[in-house]
């Protein structure tokens, strides 16, 4: 119990480093969720209009599970070698499938009657995917996207073994931090993953439609 208490003595003595090693954190899960939703909105969105792909988005999924981060950094020392890029390929390998496979199922099971109804009223194929089927997706997809960023904040703490700093470098580090400094640093992930989950919740109240909300989260 005093170590834990302990950790609260240290936020606060520290919190320069606490700040700035946050800061470090935020930027390398930002740029890995903005590359994630680049990559994977279109191609789930798309592949689930045309109704194709349910293997390879479920593959990409199961395997994005399957795959540990902490090995995926240590091949990727191989091949990259001690770099951000490292890092960004094990988390894009935690954030793309989650994200993927929820836009897919999102626009995949949209009422079929809503889709036949929009055809006929003369819509294209990318008005529907736009008009009609995106905003029916919102709610499933924003659960991919939450359960993404949740998953890149967590697994970034990895990145101090490649070098890339961040809360890892405190939550990896007992024997310069001691104890109270990795409980302190492990506190504030969790912390800042509860408050990204929150935000993104807040974007997707805005922006899903009343009637929507909660129907297929």
């Amino acid at each position: 119990m005093d170590t834990f208490i302990g950790s609260f003595t240290f936020m606060h003595e520290r919190l320069p480093l606490m700040l700035e090693k946050t800061g470090q954190h935020v930027w390398m899960c930002a740029v890995v969720i903005a590359v994630s939703l680049v990559v994977a909105v279109p191609a789930g969105l798309w592949l689930g209009h045309l109704h194709r792909g349910e293997f390879l988005t479920t593959s990409i999924s199961n395997i994005g599970r399957a795959l540990p981060n902490l090995a995926v950094i240590a091949i990727g020392l191989g091949i990259f070698g001690l770099n951000f890029t490292n890092i960004a390929v094990a988390l894009l390998i935690t954030s793309v499938p989650p994200i993927l496979s929820q836009a897919y199922l999102a626009v995949d099971q949209v009422d079929p009657d809503t889709v036949r109804a929009a055809r006929g009223m003369g819509l294209t194929p990318v008005q529907v995917l736009i008009k009609v089927e995106l905003p029916l997706a919102l709610p499933l997809l924003f659960a991919g996207i939450r359960i993404a960023v949740v998953y890149v904040i967590s697994a970034a703490t990895l990145a101090t073994v490649a070098g890339g700093g961040g809360l890892g470098d405190i939550v990896l580090g007992q024997a310069n931090y001691g104890l109270e400094g990795v409980i302190a640093a492990a506190l504030w992930v969790a912390a800042l993953a509860l408050l990204a989950d929150g935000l993104i919740g807040l974007v997707q109240r805005l922006l899903v439609p009343k009637g929507l909300r909660g129907s297929r989260a």
